[in-house]
Parts: C-alpha cells; structure tokens; sequence
C-alpha cells in the first residue's frame, strides 16, 4: 500500500477513535501505555485517565554510568535496546491490564538523546501499529510538569519552574496543555552546574543528591555569587557560579590546602536557590498564578522544596511537588500528559519522528 493509502487509513482510524471518545469517555477508562527513554532511564508505565498509575516500571542506568563520570549516549541507547522488550511485559502485568484494553500508547519524541529516543518511539510505534491503536508523541518537559497531576489537582493560570539536568525554566501554564516560557537558562541548567562541580569536588556521579546532602550538613558556608541578570528578566545563567566554584577548588588544590567541600556546596546551593526562589515568586505575582508547579529532577533538593514551601505560604500559594519518585525521568509521567492529547483526540501518524530539539510551545 502506497503512503497515500497508509494515511488514509490512520486518518480513518483517528476519527473511528473520535467517535469512540465521546460515545464511552464517561463510562469507559482510558489506559494510556507510555514509554520514557530520553537519557538513561529506561521506562514504561500504565496510566488510567491521565491521573492513576496502575504501573511504572523504571530501569536506571546510573551504575552504568558511573565510571564514566556522566551519561554515554551511545551506551545509553544499547541499554535501552536491552530492555525496552521485557519492561513492556513487566508493566502490562504489574497493571493488570490486558493489550486489548489499551486505549492509546505514548512515547517520548524530544527533547533528549536522539539514540536513545529513537528506541523508544520505534517500540511506541511498533506497538502502536500491532494493537492498531492511536499514537500519543510527548514532550519530556510536559510530562515532568504534569507529574504532579498524578497526585495534585491543578487549577490554571499556574507557573511552574523546571529543574533538571539540561533545563532550567519557568513556564506559564494559562489552560490544559497551555505552555509559555517566560524564563530559560542562558548557558548551564542548574542540574548541569550541580553535576559539573560535584565532579570537580571529586564526587560521586549524578553529583546533585550528593551536593544536596553536603549543603544540609554543612554548619557554614563559603559565599559565592548570585547572577539576576537584568532587572526584569526571568532567566537564568549558571555559568558565572559554576565557574567560581571551579576557581575556589583549583586554588585551595594549589595551595596544597583541603577542599572544603561541605561548605562550598552549602555555598553553591544557596546561590542556586536565591535565584530559582526569587524569579519563581516573582512570576506567581506578575501572572497571578493560583499555583507553583515544581517540576524535573532537582525537585527533588530538599534545599529548594523547603525554601519554595516558605515562599508559597508567604504568597499564599499552593506549591505542588511530585513525590521523589516521580521526579526523575519517568514513563507515569509521560502517560499523564498524554492524556491532555487523548482528551483532545490529537493523535500522532507513524511518520513521528524524535526530536532531540523539540520545543514546547510548538508541541
């Protein structure tokens, strides 16, 4: 069949499934199957109606990495390759769901590594044509976002900071699905900073828990700077931090003097925050957001929660946090956004390609 037929017939399929939708959407569940393979972990959950997990399953390749001080591309997608097969059956029976009750499967397509990607959109459309089922193409960062739909109601107009390994922002969500970046890192993402001067500090890889915990402990701190930028600007830039904190550690090594490690993470840390606190609690004012969304694998940083949450109740805003769990790179919350397509019977054809690039407000 040529590939004017091949999208003809998905064409059918997608308005078979409109039908479908509003005929049974009040009474029937939807199970959305995702899959997450963008860096390292490998992922595949079962989520009911965008807001019940019924599985998550989650293969990390931190050990892997570890020798190597940082995530391998290229090893990462082979270890995708090897396990993408027995995680699909390992969620489907954690779940209790059988193939036939799947309403639609979700993949990751961008941003991320474009290897290891590419495993998971090839299984999401293998899939996706064997079942004869509608394909859901998710944008990472709104599946970090709407992780705290798994377990939170939210209300709009919210804002919601981003922090993870290679992205640092701040978003306006004014609907479902909505998004507009007001904010973006200029050079180094904070979870990138985190990683960099832990490795600089001889410290295990990924160096944020680590620096974290050092910051906790620490019963003092050595000062580093803080970078606003212009006055009202909303971005962010982590390359002047991470570059005096490499200065601080070159030269105390050169002086034959022991690196103060705790202190200059509790340094570090408080910079980061300072930031991250004050352009977020900047935002929630300006746009009048009933809600601040923490979203990405630095929501984790009990620093960050706790002075977020001392913010929040001074504003008098909800701050929404996903459990640890659900912070890191996982399928549950791929699943979650899917659904804001499904409810809107926005399907993906089989041309779907990843998109290490992809952006969010064209998604």
């Amino acid at each position: 069949m040529n590939s004017v037929g091949n999208e003809q017939m998905q064409q059918d399929r997608q308005e078979e499934s409109m039908r479908d939708h509003d005929k049974d959407i009040t009474s029937k569940p939807v199970y959305i199957l995702a899959i997450e393979t963008s860096c390292d972990e490998t992922s595949v959950a079962i989520v009911e109606n965008g807001k019940i997990i019924r599985s998550n399953v989650i293969s990390s390749q931190i050990e892997t990495h570890q020798r190597y001080g940082g995530v391998v591309p290229e090893v990462a997608s082979r270890k995708h390759v090897e396990s993408i097969t027995w995680m699909l059956e390992e969620a489907v029976t954690e779940a209790g769901v059988s193939l036939h009750e799947l309403s639609a499967i979700a993949v990751t397509e961008g941003p991320g590594l474009i290897g290891a990607l590419l495993v998971g959109v090839v299984a999401g459309k293998a899939l996706a044509c064997a079942l004869d089922l509608p394909l859901i193409g998710v944008h990472h960062i709104a599946g970090h976002i709407y992780a705290n739909q798994l377990v939170h109601e939210l209300v709009y107009p919210s804002i919601s900071l981003v922090v993870s390994g290679g992205h640092t922002e701040l978003i306006l969500l004014e609907g479902p699905g909505q998004f507009r970046i007001i904010g973006r890192t200029r050079d180094d993402a904070a979870g990138e900073a985190y990683d960099k001067i832990a490795r600089a500090m001889g410290l295990p890889y990924p160096g944020g828990p680590h620096v974290d915990r050092l910051a906790q402990e620490a019963d003092s701190e050595i000062k580093m700077p803080r970078s606003w930028l212009e006055s009202d600007s909303y971005d962010f830039s982590f390359s002047g931090l991470k570059s005096a904190v490499l200065n601080v550690v070159n030269q105390s090594k050169m002086r034959g003097e022991t690196v103060q490690v705790a202190q200059i993470a509790k340094g570090f840390q408080a910079s980061v925050i300072d930031v991250l606190v004050e352009k977020a609690s900047r935002a929630v004012k300006e746009y009048c957001a009933r809600q601040l969304l923490l979203a990405g694998g630095v929501a984790a940083n009990k620093g960050l929660r706790s002075r977020l949450a001392e913010r929040c109740e001074q504003l008098g805003v909800p701050l929404l946090v996903p459990p640890h769990r659900l912070c890191t790179d996982n399928a549950a919350m791929i699943g979650a956004a899917a659904f804001l397509k499904w409810d809107k019977q926005e399907f993906d054809s089989m041309e779907l390609k990843a998109e290490p690039q992809l952006k969010l407000e064209e998604w």
